[in-house]
């Protein structure tokens, strides 16, 4: 069976747009379009897609409403939002995410529409492919009503290739953590989960654009017991303290004149299509603060993160992955498994306090 796919946008010329970037396609088929969220809700009620492209801001209701009324209906369409690339659009972006939006793209602004048309298919296509596979999981594991393909085993781990606890060394121990699709409602969960004054800075790198690292840090520091925030070049990395990379800049750690982690950030080329990547800051903290860090690798698609964790678990550190069972996109946890890079596979819910344990019997 297709997937069944309506697209809602109040610009007819967007509307059009994901249309033709997913004409032809195969597997996906456009079942109507609608310009506004009133109407949305109509469609979707009558039509039943798996999934909605969503826009986010739109007369009459909007696409947080729109979510908002399909769990009050309880109607379980799928949605990946589509959202301006402005601060306003981070914001709504972010809580859409929360909301249980799949994931979002970002209007492009090409030359041509054409290239627009290009773009749109580029980036939507492989987060349908993954929303149709997450679907197939979830229906799995709670029963479906209809038989369902079987999903692909989890690959055992293999051997570490280094000792499977981090070593006492030279520092206190630093956490990392690295997350892409799902990330925002899989942080709201993890993030609040630690306590305040916890004995380590917290890096995390998750895969957005610019404009919506901010929002996201915004809201996760009001669920937060700890500081929560945007990084900033050139700022310590303090125990106890939060920081996200921000959007379109790659982070790393550097040791400061006494040796102590400060963030810088960068524009240097993208690593896996994605810049912040996991990789980039992984790699850093292996290369300068050798045995010291506590790695958790989270919810996404792709293979970001497993070069870098091979590269930490060589002078010792402690790495956790989220299981299947609780991943919006079983791919980045996935293949760090596959790698042999992996200490422990746990539920979202058990992560924080395997790196709240692990934080405690590092401390120096």
């Amino acid at each position: 069976m297709p997937t069944r796919v309506l697209v809602v946008d109040d610009t007819a010329i967007f509307r059009k747009a994901i249309a033709e970037a997913l004409h032809g396609v195969a597997g996906i088929e456009i079942v109507g379009t609608a310009n506004n969220g009133s109407m949305a809700l109509s469609r979707i009620a009558a039509l039943r897609p798996d999934l909605v492209t969503l826009d986010i801001e739109m007369p009459e209701m909007n696409g947080l409403e729109v979510l908002e009324g399909l769990r009050t209906r309880g109607i379980g369409t799928g949605a990946i939002m589509v959202s301006a690339l402005t601060s306003r659009g981070g914001q709504l972006t972010v809580r859409a995410l929360e909301l249980g939006a799949f994931d979002f793209i970002t209007k492009p602004g090409l030359g041509t529409a054409a290239q627009n048309i290009a773009a749109i298919r580029n980036e939507l296509v492989p987060m349908i492919r993954a929303f149709e596979r997450s679907r197939e999981i979830r229906s799995i594991l709670g029963g479906p009503a209809r038989p369902a393909p079987a999903p692909a085993p989890a690959p055992a781990p293999r051997p570490p290739e280094a000792p499977t606890r981090a070593l006492r060394r030279s520092g206190p121990p630093i956490v990392l953590i690295g997350v892409s699709t799902g990330g925002p409602a899989a942080l709201a969960r993890l993030l609040p989960a630690l306590p305040a004054g916890l004995a380590a800075p917290i890096l995390i790198v998750q895969h957005m654009p610019p404009l919506f690292t901010g929002p996201l840090a915004d809201s996760l520091r009001k669920k937060c017991a700890l500081p929560v925030k945007e990084a900033a070049d050139g700022e310590p990395a303090l125990a106890g303290h939060a920081y996200i990379a921000p959007g379109g800049r790659h982070m790393k750690l550097l040791p400061d004149a006494k040796g102590e982690p400060v963030i810088r950030t960068s524009d240097d080329p993208p690593e896996h299509n994605c810049r912040p990547a996991v990789d980039y800051l992984f790699r850093s903290a292996a290369l300068h603060f050798p045995g010291r860090s506590i790695a958790a690798i989270l919810t996404g698609m792709g293979n970001d993160g497993t070069d870098g964790l091979r590269l930490l678990k060589r002078s010792g550190c402690y790495s956790v992955a989220q299981d299947e069972a609780s991943c919006v996109v079983f791919g980045m946890p996935k293949e760090a498994i596959a790698a042999g890079v992996v200490d422990l596979v746990a539920p979202l819910d058990a992560i924080a306090g395997a790196i709240v344990r692990s934080v405690r019997e590092n401390r120096v």
